[in-house]
């Protein structure tokens, strides 16, 4: 699956919330200043091209759905950043975020129910 740049993310997770839209339905969720309507058109293009939407046609307006979905591309960019900056290690990379985010053995602990709450 290919990597997509902040842009292209940024449409796929609008649509991805949408479940489906035309370029200017996305457009309409961004928050402003808002990219023009051009820039969101052929960024969808692309995210065509790249095989992360596909469309229909209504009347004259593209329908554009997701092909990909949000937890198969969220999971790859999880594995490509433990992979990448924490050679492959789980323990490392959580490390990294609970010394970054000064967390507490309290709130770890907290995190830790949770899982094991959804888990069951």
């Amino acid at each position: 699956m290919k990597q997509l740049t902040k842009a292209e993310e940024d449409i796929m997770k609008i649509l991805w919330d949408l479940g489906e839209g035309s370029s200017l339905s996305i457009l309409e969720k961004f928050p402003e200043p808002k990219p023009a309507y051009n820039t969101v058109s052929t960024i969808v293009r692309i995210l065509e091209d790249k095989g992360f939407v596909t469309y229909r046609k209504e009347g004259r307006i593209h329908i554009y759905v997701p092909v990909v979905k949000k937890n198969d591309y969220s999971n790859q960019s999880i594995t490509k950043l433990l992979d990448g900056y924490f050679q492959g290690s789980f323990k490392s990379m959580v490390s990294f975020f609970i010394k970054k985010n000064d967390i507490s053995i309290e709130e770890m602990e907290k995190v830790m129910k949770e899982i094991n709450n959804e888990e069951e």
